[in-house]
């Protein structure tokens, strides 16, 4: 029986290993914020169900739907960094955008809410601008290098 095990483990003698180390970087490039993506995703997962955390349901049924939509747009977009990172993070300045929605929409759609909703959406608003501005920094510092 023949010997097919290797003693050498180091690439670096490899033909390929400068152009496998080059996409590397190109691959790894824009993930510059990879620890960013997961909050923006669990934002995005709680703006979808907090009506049912806060019990706002009956109260703010145009709400509920809304804060269900725009929590699933943001988690979608999150899953999107994640997955085309380089392709989308040019959307960075959407979450900016919805985040400031969320926060206006407040009033927008919903009928007189109480303190508890305004409170609410205006942090998750506030945590989802802050987290796109995140987003939006790296990709306009990844384009200028």
């Amino acid at each position: 029986m023949s010997n097919v095990s290797h003693a050498r483990s180091d690439l670096s003698g490899h033909p390929d290993a400068s152009e496998m180390r080059a996409r590397y970087d190109r691959v790894m490039g824009g993930r510059d914020v990879a620890l960013v993506d997961a909050p923006v995703f669990l934002v995005g997962l709680y703006c979808a169900v907090s009506p049912w955390l806060l019990h706002f349901t009956a109260s703010q049924p145009a709400l509920v739907t809304h804060n269900l939509v725009m929590g699933i747009a943001i988690a979608v977009l999150a899953l999107g960094f994640t997955v085309m990172p380089e392709r989308m993070y040019g959307l960075s300045w959407a979450i900016c955008a919805i985040g400031a929605w969320i926060i206006v929409s407040t009033w927008v759609v919903g009928s007189s809410p109480d303190a508890g909703i305004v409170i609410n959406n205006i942090i998750v608003g506030g945590l989802t601008v802050l987290l796109g501005m995140v987003c939006a920094g790296a990709a306009m510092r990844k384009r200028s290098t």
